[in-house]
């Protein structure tokens, strides 16, 4: 179980989480799983760099902010609002969420899967910035990338900024 579904699993569970310095505040209304608390335990470190301010200081009170400057954008646009414009303001917070925490990893092995490169699968850099780059076979890219946008959403939620209801 990575951070991100343990993070899912704890929303599924009905807990909030909520970030006290170096440590992870759980609130229920009923006790929930063991499970659910070790996985919490045994990923809090990934927890707590998915949920604490960015490089740049950003906490929930800025990715609101600029959720809220994106979802007006997007009314303008679209003369009124709807699911399709909370969904992207969400993907512009989602983007700027992935640029500001990046994966980085060594390149002598695919970010995703472990494996080495070989002949018949060459490890690409991704990312544009110096020293962030993560590197990847291409065809594990789709889904690094789904499991990267499943952190982004996930810690995004947690400040407040979620999916459109269906």
């Amino acid at each position: 179980m990575s951070a991100a579904e343990a993070l899912r699993a704890a929303q599924a569970a009905g807990i909030a989480i909520a970030l006290d310095g170096d440590a992870l505040l759980l609130e229920a209304l009923a006790e929930p799983p063991q499970s659910v608390l070790d996985a919490l335990v045994l990923h809090k470190r990934e927890i707590l760099n998915l949920l604490q301010p960015d490089r740049r200081g950003w906490g929930p009170q800025q990715w609101r902010a600029y959720f809220e400057k994106h979802y007006g954008i997007a009314v303008r646009i679209a003369e009124r609002p709807n699911s399709s414009v909370r969904a992207s303001a969400l993907e512009c917070c989602v983007v700027e969420w992935l640029n500001r925490h990046p994966a980085p990893s060594a390149p002598e092995r695919c970010a995703w899967c472990s494996r080495a490169e070989s002949p018949g699968a060459v490890i690409l850099p991704f990312g544009t910035e110096p020293r962030t780059h993560a590197w990847l076979h291409a065809e594990c890219w789709p889904n690094w990338h789904g499991a990267r946008r499943t952190e982004a959403i996930l810690a995004l939620g947690l400040m407040g900024i979620a999916a459109p209801f269906k």
